[in-house]
């Protein structure tokens, strides 16, 4: 037996510490690189026997065994690849020290991108992660067998040993490190198996350790007494139970081979092949849910790129799905050649559509040293566009079943809505799922294109209205005219809508138009000219009520927009609505400069036919057009359009006692401050006596 001993041109100190500290976050992947390699080994000799069957003679089996030695601290991984020669232990194992790496580490010292180095192919050097000494033994057809081994020094050793005799393969010795010696534990390889390797196209065997009964013939020998007749002159009859002796069992242990991979990806099959049952175990499987799917994409896709993929839209939402952006953004696994890489990559779906669960495997994705990180490539860029529409072809054969979609649309409505806020690309597309109920839906929900359907000739757009709830909103001033001429209106009254309402600006060329927000169109028969001289007929009247309200107000108008209500509040076009106001009000983490910034001023608008503005429009043309009642009319009507339009008071004490003055001149009660009205000036009093708010009302 000789060897030879051939020393690493660079700091291999330097460079396994680079590779333990850098690239790897969980020691566990050593197994996962070292079955891939083994994998890939197989690969080789495979391909090869389709042109040349000779090469499997020396052994046909194509396995991976995993094995223990506890006692001397060796895990032992062997595969009955293709094997390495003697050549190829020193160019496939020295590569790492091949010359441009020391440049490397001092690139990646100077805070170079991890993924520059994807051509090196270290995998094999992640052992030294749980291992101290690797020993690596192969054997190829074309050569002997040779041992490489190293324990992370500056040299490797090549021997000429059978010690371990091999058909063909390679076998991969690592003496385990005194902290690593969980990975010695049959479970904890069976679960990183399972996490990582499962899904190879090989089988994978674990060595187990069993019991098993084994009979034990040998009876004992039981002690009998020597009873003389000198010793005991009397007879003993004792009842003996008839009963046969239990046959005594002892155990055994053994050494067996567990085939722990058996589970096949079911994404490779045809979908034609797949039953249900087979995909609802899948999803069990990955999901770790109980309860089946709703829904499954089965597809692949062909070409110059190539992946297949399994997508599962869930019965119900996570619990905690918007609580924490830490978490995981999906669930969907991504595997390269079976290999699984991880299931927290951000660049297959958006955050949205983090609920999708499922698996994506790719035949082509370029990974960097670690198969950990991902590198940024088109290739990546091609696969989430392909995901995302599939994502959206699942959606759209959810919502050709009514009863199914509602299921659908309830749990997940708040990711569609989040994702019309956020994804440009796909807006349209993601607005055709939206339901909301409108006037005329009743309790049922309508989409956009029904409603599109259900369009008069003429009508501007889709007109919609925010709030807090149907029940706050079906009743709202800002309804009326709209009601009267048969027009829709769809009811938004989820939080996250004046979120979708702010970026759905409109939806295939039909705009949005907000009913709540000055400058509404809406047809009037009325001629404009008719229009202006209303206007100047109640010019006064919007003039005194703007100065009776001062700032409240920005402006006070006729509307065009009520039908029986004596006023209404609106926004300017382009803030807050008064139901964005409540919410943002309600905000823990408010910025106050934002809310001063983007709380538009309010536009009073009056209706010139209610007979509660004529009646203002009669006293301020009558002598005593400054009567304080007057005004305090002015301010309670103002506090009831305040709420009636969805803004919150200011100062609601003040309209309490508004209110109350106004039940006691109703009821006839005498007010508790007479006396000191009484003792006002004579002016004040003139304009109190004789005067009733109720009077006004009427």
């Amino acid at each position: 037996m000789t060897s030879e001993t051939y020393a690493f041109s660079a700091d291999i100190n330097q460079l396994l510490s680079l590779i333990i500290n850098t690239f790897y976050s969980n020691k566990e992947v050593f197994l996962r690189e070292l079955i891939s390699n083994a994998s890939d080994a197989l690969d080789k000799i495979r391909y090869q026997s389709l042109t040349d069957s000779s090469v499997l003679d020396s052994d046909s089996n194509l396995e991976i065994r995993i094995s223990f030695d506890k006692e001397n601290k060796k895990l032992i991984i062997q595969d009955s690849g293709i094997g390495m020669t003697k050549e190829d232990l020193i160019k496939n194992l020295g590569t790492i020290a091949k010359s441009g790496t020391k440049a490397f580490i001092e690139s990646m010292t100077a805070g170079a991108d991890v993924s520059m180095i994807g051509q090196f192919g270290v995998g094999f050097y992640s052992a030294y992660l749980v291992a101290d000494k690797v020993t690596v033994i192969s054997k190829n057809n074309a050569d002997s067998q040779y041992k490489w081994e190293s324990e992370a020094g500056g040299s490797f050793v090549i021997t000429n040993d059978d010690t371990y005799e091999l058909k063909r393969g390679t076998m991969i010795i690592l003496n385990i490190k005194e902290d690593m010696v969980s990975y010695l534990e049959e479970n904890e390889i069976k679960k990183l198996v399972k996490k990582h390797n499962q899904f190879i196209d090989f089988p994978i065997y674990l060595q187990t350790v069993k019991t098993r009964p084994v009979d034990d013939n040998s009876e004992e020998i039981e002690e009998k007494k020597d009873d003389t007749p000198e010793e005991s002159s009397e007879v003993k009859v004792e009842d003996v139970e008839d009963t046969p002796k239990e046959k005594k069992t002892k155990t055994e242990t053994y050494n067996d081979w567990d085939y722990i991979n058996q589970e096949k990806p079911i994404w490779n099959r045809n979908p034609k092949d797949v039953t249900h049952e087979e995909y609802a175990n899948f999803y069990k499987a990955i999901s770790n849910n109980y309860d089946e799917h709703m829904d499954v994409s089965h597809f692949s896709v062909e070409g110059q790129l190539e992946f297949k993929g399994l997508l599962y839209i869930p019965k119900r939402a996570p619990m905690d799905m918007f609580e924490s952006s830490t978490k995981k953004i999906n669930n969907i696994k991504l595997y390269v050649r079976r290999v699984f890489i991880t299931d927290n990559c951000e660049d297959l779906v958006p955050e949205y559509l983090k609920f999708i669960k499922g698996v994506i495997d790719s035949e082509d994705l370029p990974l960097n040293i670690s198969r950990e990180t991902l590198q940024q490539n088109k290739i990546m860029k091609v696969i989430k566009k392909n995901v995302m529409k599939k994502c959206l072809e699942l959606f759209s054969k959810i919502s050709e079943d009514q009863e199914k979609y509602s299921k659908f649309y309830e749990q997940f409505s708040k990711n569609i809505k989040l994702g019309v806020h956020e994804d440009t690309t796909n807006r349209t597309k993601l607005a055709s799922f939206l339901r909301y109920e409108s006037s005329k839906s009743g309790d049922t929900q309508t989409s956009f294109d029904d409603y599109i359907g259900r369009m008069k000739e003429g009508q501007k757009g889709i007109y919609y209205i925010t709030g807090e709830s149907k029940k706050s909103i079906n009743n709202s001033p800002f309804l009326e005219k709209l009601k009267k001429k048969d027009i829709e209106v769809i009811f938004m009254v989820d939080p996250i809508d004046e979120y979708v309402s702010q970026q759905l600006k409109d939806y295939n060329n039909h705009k949005l138009i907000c009913i709540t927000k000055e400058n509404l169109e809406l047809n009037d028969e009325e001629s404009k000219d008719d229009f202006e001289t209303v206007k100047k007929d109640f010019e006064k009247v919007c003039t005194h009520i703007k100065s009776v309200l001062g700032d409240e107000v920005e402006k006070v108008v006729v509307s065009n927009r009520l039908d029986s209500s004596p006023c209404v509040l609106v926004t300017s076009e382009y803030g807050w609505t008064a139901n964005m106001q409540r919410i943002m009000k309600a905000q823990a983490l408010r910025s106050n400069d934002q809310m001063s910034h983007m709380m538009s001023r309010k536009t009073l608008e009056i209706n010139p036919y209610n007979k509660i503005i004529i009646r203002i429009k009669e006293k301020l043309e009558g002598e005593n057009n400054e009567s304080r009642t007057l005004n305090d009319l002015v301010h309670l009507l103002y506090d009831i359009t305040l709420q009636s339009s969805g803004f919150t008071l200011d100062d609601p004490s003040t309209f309490s006692n508004r209110i109350l003055k106004l039940i006691n001149i109703g009821l006839g009660v005498d007010d508790e401050n007479e006396e000191e009205m009484n003792e006002l000036p004579e002016e004040t009093n003139n304009n109190v006596e004789g005067e009733s708010t109720m009077e006004q009302v009427d």
